[in-house]
């Protein structure tokens, strides 16, 4: 007699996991503390669950996410919307935290999302950092941008909180590289990817922090995860414009700045980009087409462990 596997939802709150099992059809909450992510870890061991999914809410998942991950189980952090589309489509509108942790473990259970690498305590402290990095670097654009109507004063205040700023990034850069440097596994990644024509120190600790499954997924998934694959709006005979969306929306941000530099310093991507263009193609459509291949070359380096070279693509 075989046993059903099981699938496991977790709605996180601020102070509370809220947990539900499928098939047993079981509900149990935890304080979202050591003591009780630690409560939590053991029973789900003892179930030794096939998909334990989690929602991205902010940056609340981050916490549990790495405690399930150190203890290699099978965690996958999921879209909100995609957990809502897949209520609704069942018919269930209402929402309690119950009812969300019931519906992630149905949604485990039926459409069984592949799990990524999602990486431990080290991974989390890398993104963290990053974001970090990210988020200083639009306090700087939004500084800037109220310089242009406000007294001389203010302007002198601006300019102090910019330098400030500016000071506060060099030091999370200082800090990313000292982790990166320390540890051969991402130094070597650093190195193959800083390798590339027109890669900057940003996308490269960007791709280290936010994409640790670089290099260990074919191309058809990396670009999935980035968000960098076109999806189809067709029906019928009508042929609608191709998108992209959803993915990681953090490195796909990061990626966009690497691939208009790469059009510029990249003997591959350079004319890619310009072919296109000249082609008929509307210069964001190109550029999100560059994005792509530059993240499928990158992606291949990292798992060939092989630097750059301009034919290596083919």
């Amino acid at each position: 007699m075989t046993t059903q596997p099981t699938f496991v939802g977790i709605d996180i709150s601020k102070d509370r996991l809220d947990v539900f099992t499928r098939p047993q059809e079981t509900f149990f909450s935890v304080p979202y503390t050591d003591q009780g992510i630690g409560t939590l870890i053991s029973n789900l061991l003892s179930l030794e669950p096939e998909i334990v999914l989690v929602e991205a809410t902010g940056g609340y998942e981050a916490r549990i996410v790495a405690a399930l991950a150190h203890a290699s189980l099978p965690v996958v952090m999921i879209n909100p919307r995609q957990i809502r589309d897949f209520a609704r489509a069942t018919g269930r509108l209402a929402k309690t935290d119950r009812i969300d942790a019931r519906v992630m473990a149905r949604f485990a259970e039926v459409i069984h999302p592949e799990v990524h690498l999602l990486g431990g305590e080290e991974q989390r402290e890398l993104a963290a950092l990053m974001s970090r990095h990210c988020q200083l670097t639009e306090m700087i654009t939004m500084e800037k941008n109220r310089t242009h109507a406000t007294t001389q004063t203010v302007r002198e205040n601006i300019a102090a909180h910019i330098k400030w700023l500016e000071a506060q990034i060099k030091e999370i850069d200082r800090r990313l590289d000292d982790f990166i440097v320390k540890d051969p596994k991402l130094r070597r990644r650093a190195e193959i990817v800083g390798s590339v024509p027109g890669v900057g120190p940003v996308l490269t600790r960007g791709l280290i922090s936010y994409l640790p499954e670089l290099g260990a997924v074919n191309r058809g998934k990396i670009a999935a995860l980035v968000g960098v694959a076109p999806f189809n709006s067709d029906s019928g005979v009508h042929r609608g414009r191709r998108i992209i969306w959803g993915g990681r929306k953090n490195i796909r941000d990061i990626l966009y700045m690497g691939a208009l530099a790469s059009t510029r310093f990249n003997p591959v991507i350079g004319p890619f980009y310009h072919r296109l263009v000249k082609s008929g193609k509307h210069k964001k459509v190109a550029l999100a087409a560059c994005m792509r291949k530059l993240l499928t070359i990158l992606n291949a380096m990292v798992r060939a462990n092989s630097l750059w070279c301009e034919n290596y693509h083919r």
